[in-house]
Parts: structure tokens; C-alpha cells; sequence
């Protein structure tokens, strides 16, 4: 019984191979697109945002590895639905006032998500690095006004 179970594990886990998201790791991104800021905030995003926010996302080996695969593909699916850095400049001056209003929130509160710290570590903001781009935030919203 116990043999049985195992064997039709497997089975299952090798047949969700073949069940794709089909949400892409790197999409094809014109440079001009993508958003412009000081050199230590486009540091700390590309570090910590760009993996789900971005058309260049890091792809870790269970990025193709279901059901792992799964989750991480929604997680870039639906962060790039909310902002996706690497097409900022071709978003309206609403949606971008939006995105930058939310984000000193988002970065306190959620951002980035802890299950995806779990596995990057080296994702996690600091006080000060949160403040920074908070202080950024606030700069940009009221250029953008």
C-alpha cells in the first residue's frame, strides 16, 4: 500500500512537469522604457524588486520545477501587473503616481514578499535602504504630479 502511494506520487510529480504557467523569465525590453533613478535605488530595486517586477527575472533553478514553478511564475505574473520597472516610461502619469504613492507602504509593510526571502536572503532591505527609497518615493510622486 505504502509503495503504491509513493509510486503514484511520482507519477503525479513528473506529469506537473508538462503543466506550464507559460509566464516567462525575460521578456524583450526596450531599454528606453525602463525606469531612470540614482544609481543606489536602481541598486536596491534590481536587488530586491526586479525578480517579480521586472522583464529580467532571475530564473533559480525550481523556476521551471513544478509546483514550485507554479507559485514563483504567479508571483512574477501578478508583480509585474502591479508595476513593472522595466516598462515604467511607458506607463501614464496616473498609474505611475499610483505605483509611487502605494510604494513607501508596500516596502514597510510587504515588500518584498517573505516567502521570497526565505530563498533570497539577499533581497532584504534595510532601515535605511526602506528610507531611502521611501525619501525617493516621495521625490518622484511630486515630479510626477
Amino acid at each position: 500500500m505504502l509503495k503504491s502511494f509513493w509510486f503514484w506520487l511520482l507519477i503525479v510529480l513528473i506529469a506537473s512537469q508538462f503543466i506550464s504557467m507559460g509566464i516567462l523569465a525575460k521578456l524583450e525590453s526596450n531599454p528606453k522604457e525602463e525606469i531612470q533613478a540614482p544609481k543606489e535605488i536602481m541598486t536596491i530595486l534590481k536587488r530586491s524588486c526586479y525578480d517579480c517586477h521586472s522583464n529580467d527575472v532571475a530564473e533559480p533553478f525550481y523556476y521551471n520545477i513544478a509546483p514550485m514553478s507554479w507559485l514563483v511564475q504567479l508571483h512574477v505574473k501578478n508583480g509585474r501587473k502591479v508595476v513593472n520597472f522595466s516598462k515604467w516610461n511607458s506607463y501614464d502619469k496616473e498609474k505611475q503616481f499610483k505605483v509611487v504613492d502605494k510604494l513607501p507602504k508596500s516596502i514597510i509593510v510587504r515588500m518584498p514578499i517573505p516567502s521570497y526571502l526565505w530563498l533570497h536572503q539577499d533581497a532584504t532591505m534595510s532601515a535605511d535602504e526602506k528610507k531611502l527609497l521611501t525619501k525617493w518615493a516621495e521625490e518622484l510622486k511630486e515630479k510626477i504630479k
